[in-house]
């Protein structure tokens, strides 16, 4: 998370400017017929919500403005689709502003950083995989879970370094070039968090994931040598 103080008034409105039209369109992509009649799905957002709600509370925060959590994103944009993925981590958002936890000045520029460009990076993941249509659930898991979250973190502090260097507010410390170095303590703890949540998924509740292909992945093998009666 990035606080206000650190981030320009003009970063502030854009944030704003581009989030609210992505929050509006993931509303209207949202089936909600499907949502208000399936007491399976509105059980899944509510747990989705409460468990970004407390993986973002479990965070670092430094005297710089500047806050380090884990993201969670892909298993949530993997088991809700998209648009309610969208509109679920804005509702978790607005109880971390509601208990005093992220400025509201920023959330939009945190809302992009955060929700919308994971889940954008998931949702990239997923289309590619389901275009290769491979048949081993392994590729689903690893592509779609671990690698999409390892990415989605690594673009994530890209940004969020790039933003802040670009505002000229925020003090960067003098050994960014061996920062990258670090980068593996960020990224794979988010990329093992989010395969493993997305291994769990696929092994005992397969049905709940809504980018999952059950019927290619989980088929039985052709047995041509079987002998024939």
């Amino acid at each position: 998370m990035i606080g206000a103080e650190v981030l320009s008034d003009t970063s502030l409105s854009i944030g704003w400017l581009i989030y609210v039209p992505l929050l509006m369109w993931a509303v209207a992509r949202t089936r909600w017929v499907e949502l208000f009649a399936d007491t399976r799905r509105q059980h899944l957002l509510f747990g989705s919500v409460f468990a970004l709600f407390v993986l973002w509370l479990v965070r670092r925060d430094f005297d710089t403005g500047v806050s380090y959590h884990f993201i969670g994103m892909t298993a949530v944009t993997l088991l809700l689709d998209w648009p309610l993925a969208i509109v679920g981590g804005c509702i978790a958002q607005l109880g971390l502003v509601l208990l005093g936890r992220q400025d509201l000045a920023a959330m939009g520029v945190n809302g992009l950083l955060f929700i919308g460009l994971p889940v954008l990076v998931t949702e990239a993941c997923a289309i590619a995989v389901e275009r290769a249509q491979p048949k081993n659930l392994f590729v689903y898991i690893f592509c779609s879970g671990f690698f999409a979250a390892a990415l989605a973190a690594l673009l994530c502090l890209l940004a969020g370094l790039g933003l802040l260097w670009l505002d000229g507010r925020f003090v960067m410390p003098e050994w960014l070039e061996d920062f990258i170095g670090y980068l593996w303590l960020i990224i794979f703890p988010e990329a093992f968090i989010n395969g493993m949540v997305v291994s769990a998924l696929v092994v005992f509740c397969p049905e709940w994931l809504e980018t999952f292909n059950r019927t290619r992945y989980l088929q039985a093998p052709w047995k041509d040598d079987e002998p024939k009666p």
